[in-house]
């Protein structure tokens, strides 16, 4: 199948399983056929597939992610010893984990094409992703508490795994309780990640875009953390500091030199 058959076939799946979307044609454009096959992604609760689905669903996605470009950790260079600063794309990083933003929900966004990198992970990994996180909630039987971690496979996506982690959501001026919050973000990842023998991490902005935690000071904690981390446990675990916005370049490449 070529990639236009593949993303017609996974449309037409989804659209059947959603009976509110049944009269929905399907755009011949493909840059619409992305979008509504994102959006049919973002909105399916999590439930099993068949594996014919799966087959197709993963070669599309592995093939979306060759073309799009994946980004070998072995290609970057050390802003200081065992640690990265990466300004692209987390979805394209090919190294042992990437972090997720979540919500307590651990489910992922619902919202059709939002720009949250919470959507974007699952959309790239597929829906294998977000039926996982739902098995861990159901054990699990209460929200995700901020500052924890949890741990799954990465499916399509060119890492390994994907660590969730709910970071505070800032109301108004930035308590002392929401930057420990930030800190046992990036310290539970940590943890979590050497115990299940994963060598290298990168890290996203943790609670900077939807949860309103201001920028600098994220970054300090993030940064902060990190360091404080491998310094006591004298961890080899490499960490990759990836961000998206030009702004946010700045203060990492400030505060790592």
């Amino acid at each position: 199948m070529t990639q236009t058959e593949r993303r017609v076939f996974l449309l037409e799946q989804l659209l059947k399983e959603q009976p509110s979307c049944g009269e929905l044609e399907i755009p011949r454009e493909a840059s619409k056929q992305k979008r509504l096959l994102r959006a049919l992604f973002n909105t399916r609760m999590p439930r099993p597939v068949s594996s014919a689905f799966l087959e197709v669903q993963n070669a599309y996605l592995q093939e979306e992610a060759a073309q799009k470009g994946i980004v070998d950790l072995a290609d970057l260079t050390p802003v200081q010893e065992g640690i990265y600063l990466w300004q692209g794309d987390i979805t394209a990083l090919r190294c042992g984990a990437i972090v997720n933003a979540a919500n307590s929900a651990l489910l992922g966004c619902f919202c059709p094409c939002h720009g949250c990198i919470d959507n974007a992970i699952h959309t790239y990994a597929g829906v294998e992703l977000r039926l996982a996180c739902a098995e861990i909630m159901e054990k699990q039987g209460h929200a995700e508490p901020a500052g924890s971690a949890k741990l799954t496979k990465a499916y399509n996506l060119p890492c390994g795994y994907v660590l969730h982690t709910v970071g505070p959501v800032v109301m108004g001026k930035v308590t002392k309780k929401d930057e420990k919050l930030l800190e046992s973000c990036y310290r539970s990842c940590l943890v979590l990640a050497e115990r299940n023998g994963i060598k290298s991490v990168a890290f996203c902005c943790i609670s900077t875009g939807e949860f309103h935690f201001p920028n600098k000071r994220a970054a300090e904690i993030a940064v902060g953390t990190v360091k404080d981390y491998k310094e006591r446990t004298h961890s080899e675990i490499e960490v990759i500091f990836d961000v998206f916005k030009d702004m946010d370049y700045e203060i990492y490449r400030e505060l790592l030199g």
